[in-house]
C-alpha cells in the first residue's frame, strides 16, 4: 500500500529519522506529509511507534479532478469496498488549495456521494446503515489532482493518553517529541526543562530515553477494521514492549514556578510510566542549576501570546541566559515566539521554524560543548565524562 503520514511543519526532518531507524526505506516528505510504502504491518507499526508523526494515511488514489463529476467519477472509480464495509461511518475531511474546486464543503458532499454509491454496487446493498466502524476519508485537491486517503489512527497521534489535566498553553506531544529527536539527547545526559508546565516535553524525553512506543496502549481506528489481518496490532505491541530500555538513565529534571503545573506534570508522568526517572520540584526556571557537567535543557517558555497581560519578558529571557551561561557543557533548546530573543539570549547555532498550535514560533538551539564521538555514546550516566 502507499502510505501516507500527516506531519507538522517543521518536524519532517525528525520523523524521516524515526523512519530510517524503523528500517521502512526510502520517505521522501511533500507539502507536510510523508510517504512510503508499506503493509498493514507496517501500518500497525508506525501508529504504534511514531513520536512526531500526527496521522498514518493509505493512500486510496489520486487523479486530475478540475470539476466535481471529475471528482464523483474518481472517487467512484476507487476501490473502497476492500477497506469498508456497509457498516463503516464514513466521515469526511477535505482541503483544497491552488484548485478549481475550492468549494471544499460542496466537494466533500461529492466524495461521500461516490464513495457511497460505490459500496452499494459492489457489496450488494440498497443503504449503509454507518452504525459500524468509523472510517475517515480524506481528500485533498492541490493544482486539480486528487488525493484520496483513508485514516488509519483516528485520534491523532499526539494523543498519548497519559495528559489528561489542563494547563495553560500545553505543548503538542508530537511537537515535544520531534524537538527531543532533533536534540543532542540520549539517555546517558541529563535532561531538564525548567519552565515545564504540564510536562510534555519532560514526559516525552523521558519516554524516549526508555524508548517507550507513544502509541502501544492505545486504540486505533484502523484495528476495527474488518480488512485488517488479525493480529498486526498486537505484534507491533509486542514488539513495543521488547524493546523497552529497563537500565540506568541520566535524571531527567522537571521544574516550574508554579506548584499546581509540577503536581500536573507529576501526574501526567506517573500515567505515561516513566514518574520514576523525572525529578519534579517548583522553582524559578533562572534559579536552575544542575550537577551533571553534561545535559540537554528543552523548554518552551512564556512569550507574548501566551500571556494575559503585556509584560516585558526582557528580563525574564536575560536572566534565564545567565542562567544557562552557568552550564557550559549544556545545550539548549527553546522554542519561543518571544522577539528580543536574539537580544537576550544572543545569536543561535540554529534556528528554525516550528508552529504551536496556530502559532508560528521559532525552535533557537544553542550548543555547548562538543564531546568526543566515544564520549558522546549513550550508556548509563556518570558525571565523570560530556556524555
Amino acid at each position: 500500500m502507499k502510505l501516507q503520514i500527516a506531519v507538522a511543519t517543521g518536524i519532517e526532518a525528525a520523523v524521516k529519522r524515526e523512519i530510517l531507524r524503523m528500517d521502512l526505506g526510502h520517505a521522501p516528505a511533500i507539502r507536510g506529509r510523508i510517504e512510503l510504502s508499506g503493509g498493514w504491518d507496517t501500518v500497525a507499526r508506525l501508529n504504534v511507534f511514531l513520536r512526531g508523526g500526527e496521522r498514518v494515511l493509505i493512500e486510496i488514489g489520486r487523479f486530475p479532478a478540475e470539476t466535481f463529476d471529475a471528482l464523483y467519477e474518481g472517487v467512484r472509480a476507487l476501490p473502497w469496498e476492500e477497506y469498508l464495509t456497509a457498516h463503516a461511518r464514513i466521515l469526511i475531511d477535505g482541503k483544497s488549495f491552488q484548485s478549481k474546486l475550492g468549494a471544499v464543503k460542496a466537494a466533500g458532499g461529492v466524495v461521500k456521494k461516490a464513495i457511497v454509491d460505490r459500496l452499494k454496487e459492489r457489496l450488494f446493498v440498497h443503504t449503509l446503515d454507518e452504525r459500524g466502524e468509523r472510517a475517515v476519508v480524506g481528500f485533498s485537491v492541490f493544482g486539480d489532482i486528487a488525493t484520496l486517503t483513508l485514516d488509519t489512527s483516528g485520534d491523532g497521534l499526539h494523543k498519548r493518553g497519559y495528559r489528561v489535566l489542563t494547563y495553560d498553553a500545553p505543548l503538542r506531544e508530537t511537537t515535544a517529541a520531534a524537538i527531543v529527536e532533533d536534540s543532542f539527547y540520549h539517555r546517558g545526559k541529563a535532561f531538564a526543562d525548567p519552565f515545564c508546565g504540564s510536562g510534555t516535553i519532560a514526559v516525552e524525553a523521558a519516554m524516549y530515553a526508555r524508548n517507550i512506543a507513544p502509541g502501544k496502549a492505545r486504540d486505533f481506528d484502523f484495528a476495527h477494521w474488518k480488512c485488517t489481518p488479525k493480529g498486526v496490532l498486537d505484534a507491533a505491541r509486542s514488539e513495543a514492549e521488547s524493546l523497552e530500555y529497563r537500565g540506568p538513565v541520566a535524571p531527567v529534571y522537571a521544574a516550574d514556578i508554579s506548584a499546581r503545573a509540577v503536581d500536573i506534570a507529576r501526574e501526567h508522568a506517573r500515567r505515561a510510566g516513566v514518574v520514576q526517572d523525572i525529578s519534579f520540584s517548583v522553582g524559578d526556571a533562572r534559579r536552575f542549576t544542575a550537577q551533571e557537567r553534561c545535559g540537554v535543557l528543552i523548554s518552551n517558555p512564556p512569550y507574548g501570546e501566551r500571556m494575559q497581560r503585556g509584560e516585558d519578558l526582557f528580563p525574564l529571557y536575560r536572566d534565564f541566559h545567565q542562567m544557562f551561561r552557568a552550564l557550559p557543557d549544556w545545550s539548549a533548546y527553546i522554542l519561543t515566539a518571544y522577539g528580543g530573543m536574539d537580544r537576550a539570549f544572543g545569536r543561535p547555532d540554529k534556528k528554525r521554524i516550528l508552529y504551536n498550535a496556530d502559532l508560528k514560533c521559532s525552535l533557537l538551539a544553542y550548543f555547548g560543548k562538543k564531546p568526543s564521538p566515544a564520549e558522546d555514546a549513550p550508556r548509563p550516566h556518570t558525571d565523570d565524562a560530556c556524555e
